[in-house]
């Protein structure tokens, strides 16, 4: 990392005008280096007085007690809040109980102020509220200008972000902001008493699970996945003043002019198809390697219709081009939580299974009785799924559910 010692500069400005990145400012009579900085170096040959140096790369740990509260990013769209939302809320208070630390919402858009109450409801302590025309879509440089504004007033210990299309694009931005850690894609998270946050997810192709602890630095970072944390609840019957002092919690943010500049251009908006996502079904027939050809995929559509459901697949048959990815439940696919789930010729390999084992209740099918799934299911059926599968559906429509299931 690169380091400016002030009594050697002389504010020449040589190093802003060749820095091809704009990384250089003189910010009240001092130059500083900010995000935009590549470690291109130019500015170490330019320097006349040599007040640039490079630096062993060797930080200061983070004073944890400056740092407090737990952040979780509100993601939208339209208006509407992504459940993921939710999910990390509940998670949030649940660590944030064991430190006694708060929990707030940063939450960023346009006409948002309504749905902003409403995350009140679930006992946050305070909502940051981003509420500008600029914000309408999301456009990755003044959300994290929006985000990094908030994380330096508010100074959260760790900060959620929904491990989404939006969050996975966001999070990495305002984590280098602040040369800190993120660990993406967690599936388990846990906290110390020094409020270090213990944070698991799946390693090496999902064959282990690594345990990650930034202790150095602050905040941490962490992308969650959707559908493995539970919802958080909502306050019901508050007391009158309660809910006024609610209103209270709402903090409405503004940016600096320069800072709401985007470099992204929106010219037009094109809605896309609303499809069935397999990460919200009660109710799903999932395939793999035990089903012989893409046709007999029908087989377990037919079950799946009769319980109300949907058909998912493993990564193997979406590669062999039997089903779309939005199919493939696994680490490189969807996470699920329904209800029920019955696995057809699934082994259970870790990839798959960690990314389904929340379902209130698994039932395996394989011919093989040493299967890793018989270790994760509820009930285990040892035998030829093109044997059961018929038949179960066959007790189905002749009304024998109970029987059947």
């Amino acid at each position: 990392m690169l380091s400016i010692n002030q009594n050697k500069c002389d504010l020449c400005g040589k190093c802003i005008e060749t820095c091809p990145f704009g990384a250089m400012d003189i910010i009240e009579g001092r130059v500083v280096i900010n995000e935009a900085c590549k470690m291109c170096r130019i500015c170490l040959k330019t320097c006349p007085g040599k007040a640039i140096v490079a630096t062993d790369g060797i930080r200061e740990k983070a004073n944890i007690n400056n740092w407090k509260g737990i952040l979780v990013f509100a993601e939208q769209l339209e208006g509407q809040i992504h459940p993921v939302t939710l999910e990390l809320i509940g998670k949030s208070k649940e660590l944030a109980s064991k430190m006694n630390h708060p929990v707030t919402c940063i939450f960023i858009g346009h006409k948002i102020k309504e749905k902003a109450e409403g995350l009140l409801e679930y006992g946050l302590d305070k909502v940051f509220v981003y509420d500008h025309k600029e914000f309408e879509y999301y456009r990755g440089d003044i959300y994290t200008n929006a985000f990094e504004h908030c994380i330096t007033r508010s100074k959260p210990s760790i900060v959620l972000v929904g491990a989404t299309s939006v969050g996975r694009s966001l999070a990495p931005r305002v984590a280098t902001r602040f040369r800190t850690g993120l660990t993406a894609d967690c599936t388990t998270l846990d906290v110390k008493e020094n409020s270090d946050l213990i944070q698991i997810r799946p390693a090496f192709g999902g064959n282990i699970m690594a345990q990650i602890v930034t202790e150095h630095s602050r905040p941490q970072f962490a992308t969650v996945r959707y559908k493995v944390m539970e919802k958080a609840q909502k306050e019901i019957n508050l007391p009158v003043s309660i809910l006024s002092e609610m209103q209270d919690k709402l903090e409405f943010c503004s940016l600096p002019k320069n800072k709401m500049k985007s470099s992204i251009e929106v010219l037009n908006v094109i809605p896309k198809e609303k499809e069935l996502s397999i990460s919200e079904a009660e109710v799903i027939v999932a395939g793999g390697r035990g089903i012989r050809d893409k046709k007999d995929l029908a087989m377990l559509e037919e079950l799946a219709q009769l319980l109300g459901g949907q058909t998912a697949v493993t990564r193997p048959l979406v590669e062999a081009g039997w089903a779309p990815y939005t199919k493939q439940i696994g680490l490189s696919g969807r996470t699920v939580r329904p209800r029920l789930i019955i696995t057809c010729g699934i082994s259970g390999a870790v990839q798959f299974t960690s990314c389904m084992n929340s379902a209130q209740c698994i039932i395996a099918i394989n011919k093989n009785k040493n299967a890793p799934i018989f270790k994760t299911a509820h009930y285990g059926i040892v035998g030829d799924l093109y044997e059961i599968v018929p038949l179960l559906c066959g007790m189905i429509r002749k009304g024998r559910i109970m029987d059947a299931v």
